[in-house]
């Protein structure tokens, strides 16, 4: 495959991908803001999205205020934003266009129509849709992309760099999201949570669609050490930093076991199965995530080096 299509394909994943994590992580900002205490707590929890945006600055220039309003305008639908959702799903499609050729008709329709729906969206319409179901629409499009990709895409390079694009992806967004929230939360980790923060980290939970895993797996009350735990080191959590780091590797070896990017992958994931989650703890999830974001960043560098001609 051609460095240049590689490279759309596996941006194009990405940038779905980026639109539903974004999509997750304003919900769940929606959600603990409704139970905020104070304006102040009200106003770290909507400035935590926009620190995800390559300039933050711009929001500054524009608005007055951090308020739900303002942030859910730049952050959902401002097509200027090149961090909002609008935007992500924009790039995507230009990507999928400009590899038209590699994509069945049921992967392109999906992004397409994806786009076109949400160029008719506005903030009164949203209002008017709902916070909440604008979200739900958001990540079921990115599940019909995906399902699409998975149920009628050949298994050769263009279905392999999509994955890898997504899982890329979803390895940055969850680091991300889970050190924003960690750090709002500032949870006492020997202590159960306390019944006025249950239902904060129940919405931090169902942002990775892990509240019902979570009972599953532990079948206590919500303690912040097992959250760190299912969303890092779980093998079985499809969101976990530990799932998405096997799937990195497996894809990279087939596609070729001695590149570096393959040896980079196969380090990051030895490195996450022998971690355990109380020595994370003790050296800070914080640093242990920022050194994740590192190296995930650095991986995608070196793909985009070894395969997709970027210098």
């Amino acid at each position: 495959m051609l460095g240049r299509t590689a490279n759309n394909v596996y941006w194009m994943a990405r940038y779905v991908e980026r639109a539903e994590n974004l999509a997750r992580l304003l919900a769940s900002t929606y959600h603990m803001s409704l139970l905020a205490p104070g304006a102040g707590v009200d106003v770290k929890n909507w400035e935590a999205p926009l620190s995800l945006c390559a300039d933050p600055s711009v929001f500054y220039d524009r608005h007055e205020e951090v308020s739900a309003a303002n942030v859910l305008k730049f952050m959902a639908l401002d097509p200027d934003n090149p961090s909002s959702i609008r935007s992500s799903i924009r790039f995507a499609r230009d990507n999928a266009h400009a590899t038209r050729n590699e994509l069945t008709t049921e992967v392109w329709e999906a992004i397409n129509q994806t786009f076109f729906e949400l160029e008719t969206i506005n903030y009164p319409k949203m209002l008017d849709l709902g916070y909440q179901e604008y979200f739900d629409w958001v990540k079921e499009r990115s599940h019909l992309f995906r399902g699409a990709v998975f149920g009628t895409m050949r298994r050769g390079e263009a279905f392999t760099f999509s994955r890898l694009g997504t899982f890329i992806e979803r390895a940055d967004n969850t680091s991300r999201f889970l050190h924003l929230k960690w750090a709002l939360l500032t949870p006492s980790v020997s202590k159960p949570v306390a019944a006025e923060d249950y239902y904060r980290w129940g919405a931090l939970l169902r942002a990775f669609s892990a509240f019902k895993a979570y009972r599953e797996v532990y079948s206590v009350i919500i303690e912040p050490r097992r959250v760190a735990e299912l969303l890092v080191l779980r093998r079985d959590m499809p969101r976990s930093l530990f799932a998405c780091t096997g799937e990195q590797l497996a894809i990279l070896t087939n596609l070729r076991s001695n590149a570096a990017c393959t040896l980079q992958a196969a380090q990051t994931f030895n490195r996450m199965e022998v971690s355990r989650i109380d020595s994370i703890l003790r050296s800070g999830l914080p640093r242990f995530l920022n050194d994740f974001i590192r190296r995930n960043s650095e991986l995608n560098d070196m793909i985009g080096r070894e395969f997709m001609l970027v210098q």
